[in-house]
C-alpha cells in the first residue's frame, strides 16, 4: 500500500471574499487537518487572540526572522509584516500531515515556488460590487482604506490563473461544499 501524499491546501482571496469564514468551515470538516497561523506585525483587532487568529510579533523579531530564513513566505501588505513559519510546514509535512493555509496572492506565490505538495484555492467574490458591499457591512476599516482593499482586490483576481482551482464566493453554503469537495478530492 502506497502511503498517503500530503498536501499544502492555500486558500486565498481578496480581502472581504469569505476566506476566513471557508477555512473555518474546512477546520470543522477536517478536524485532523494542521492550521497554519500566519505570524504579522500588525495590532490585534478586536476579539483576535494571539495563536489563534494570529502569532503577533513585533517588526524587529520579524526581521530577525527574515535574515535567519524561518519564514516559507512572508511580505509587507498594508505596512505590516506576514509571514508563515517554514519550520512548522516542513515538520507538519514530515509527520504525514495535511496543512491548510490562509494567504495572500503573494504569499501563495511564494509557497508554489518552495512547495511541490501545494494545491492553491482561489476564492473569488461575484464582483467587485459585492465585495465593497462586505467591505462596508465589516465595519472594520476607513473608506480610503476600503478604497484600496477594492483596487487591490482587482489585482488579485487578475491573478487567480496562479491557483488550480477557483470558487466563486457567491453563496456561501455552496462555497463552502465546493471548497470541502475540493479538499477531499485530493484526500483519498
Amino acid at each position: 500500500m502506497q502511503p498517503k501524499s500530503t498536501h499544502l491546501f492555500i486558500i486565498s482571496a481578496p480581502s472581504g471574499g469569505g476566506k476566513t469564514t471557508l477555512c473555518r468551515e474546512v477546520r470543522k470538516h477536517f478536524p485532523d487537518m494542521l492550521y497554519s497561523v500566519s505570524y504579522t506585525t500588525r495590532k490585534p483587532r478586536k476579539g483576535e487572540q494571539d495563536g489563534i487568529d494570529y502569532h503577533f510579533i513585533d517588526k524587529n523579531e520579524f526581521k530577525t526572522r527574515i535574515d535567519d530564513g524561518k519564514w516559507a513566505e512572508w511580505a509587507l501588505v498594508y505596512g505590516n509584516y506576514y509571514g508563515t513559519s517554514a519550520d512548522f510546514l516542513d515538520e507538519g509535512l514530515i509527520a504525514g500531515q495535511d496543512i491548510l493555509l490562509d494567504l495572500d496572492v503573494q504569499g501563495a506565490r511564494q509557497l508554489l515556488e518552495r512547495y511541490a505538495e501545494c494545491v492553491a484555492i482561489f476564492i473569488r467574490p461575484p464582483s467587485l460590487e459585492a465585495l465593497q458591499r462586505r467591505l462596508e457591512a465589516r465595519g472594520s476599516d476607513s473608506a480610503e482604506t476600503n478604497a484600496v482593499r477594492l483596487r487591490n482586490a482587482e489585482k488579485e483576481i487578475a491573478h487567480q490563473d496562479l491557483y488550480h482551482h477557483v470558487i466563486v464566493n457567491d453563496q456561501l453554503p455552496i462555497a463552502t461544499a465546493e471548497l470541502i469537495s475540493t479538499i477531499e478530492n485530493y484526500c483519498k
